[in-house]
């Protein structure tokens, strides 16, 4: 299929675009075309500066309103014009498929592939599949997931389990010292990385700064706290040793080969990475995620025995400090949970979808 052109819906959340960066990384090393949609926020944005090598184009982030709400007009309206966009640009760009990481941002782009007669796909990296993946379903010849306990949600869809797709930079880290250098830390000495995701985590921030001086002697921590966050976070942990309190991470990489264990929140995106990489992790779900799907995805690292799931409600710092300590002090029980962790990666994620996608092109 040399050549082929593949329109990737991939805006809103890192959960969405990465893995779409990832299917893009693939289908051009195959041969092929990628225009990649995504929205007007900020992630997206700097990603287009940074992956100069993809053409971009931006269309609005539709989220649903509930129902009966006087802003459904209003959002019926914009997505019908964002559908007509997206036709506009599946024509010039000459699609041949289209393909939606997930997301309101992925319904447009498939409803106007079915409307030009153009195969659409989408995944969905999340244990319990959210709404506006069911929706768009209906628009699509396949659907492909990360987890198997999606499987059940999409009826009679043919449902291809294809794990979910890793950036390459996730391949090749840089070494431990280069990383530790890089945000001042000991290379010798056992690293926690905290990260509480892009939706923020200002009490999950707090508890760990007011935890950190039970955690067990040595323990240094990488704390991503967010822009918004940093400032009070940096006063909370009152410039003790051993704490490194960034605003915003551009280099993942780096601190994924730093760490030894994560404490994080549990979106699809940072779940794959911590399986692909076999890192230990204490996961702490999103309280307010669409359907509490991050407590799902949690709970298949948690049976798998790759993680520790806490519920933030039920989580205060002497707790949190007690499973930090079992982590970090236990060299047998991080080996454990990594290889847990490993079994749950799906390595070759993004030549699955594409191999699916290939698939369907040479039957049409």
């Amino acid at each position: 299929m040399e050549q082929a052109s593949l329109v990737i819906a991939c805006g809103g959340t890192g959960g969405h675009l990465f893995p779409g960066l990832a299917v893009a990384e693939e289908w051009t090393a195959r041969g092929g075309r990628v225009l990649l949609l995504v929205s007007e926020k900020k992630i997206d944005q700097e990603a287009r500066r940074k992956y100069t090598q993809y053409q971009f184009e931006t269309i609005p982030a539709i989220g649903k309103p509930a129902t009966f709400s006087p802003k459904m007009l209003p959002f019926l309206w914009k997505l019908w014009r964002t559908m007509g966009r997206c036709g506009g640009l599946l024509k010039e760009f000459k699609a041949d498929a289209v393909l939606g990481m997930g997301g309101f941002t992925s319904l447009p782009p498939a409803w106007a592939a079915k409307n030009a007669g153009l195969p659409a796909f989408v995944h969905d990296s999340n244990a319990l599949p959210g709404k506006a993946n069911r929706l768009t379903a209906k628009f699509c010849q396949k659907v492909f997931i990360g987890w198997d306990a999606a499987r059940k949600y999409f009826g009679s869809r043919e449902v291809v389990q294809t794990g979910t797709p890793v950036r390459a930079e996730m391949r090749h880290l840089p070494s431990r010292a280069e990383a530790a250098a890089k945000f001042g830390l000991d290379p010798n000495r056992p690293t926690l990385m905290v990260t509480g995701g892009s939706q923020g985590a200002r009490r999950l921030n707090s508890l760990v700064a007011q935890a950190f001086t039970s955690f067990p002697a040595g323990t240094q921590v990488l704390h991503i706290a967010g822009p918004l966050d940093q400032q009070r976070v940096e006063e909370e942990a009152g410039g003790r040793e051993g704490y490194h309190v960034i605003g915003f991470c551009d280099d993942m990489p780096s601190a994924y080969a730093v760490a030894d264990a994560v404490l994080s929140r549990s979106g699809a995106s940072s779940m794959t990475e911590l399986s692909f990489l076999g890192l230990p992790s204490i996961l702490v779900p999103f309280p307010y995620a669409a359907d509490d799907h991050q407590t799902k995805n949690a709970e298949v690292f948690s049976t798998a025995g790759a993680a520790f799931l806490e519920q933030e409600s039920a989580l205060d710092a002497g707790k949190l400090a007690e499973r930090v300590t079992t982590l970090m002090s236990d060299l047998q029980t991080r080996d454990r949970m990594a290889q847990a962790a490993r079994s749950l990666a799906v390595p070759d994620a993004a030549a699955r979808v594409c191999d699916a996608i290939q698939a369907t092109l040479s039957r049409k």
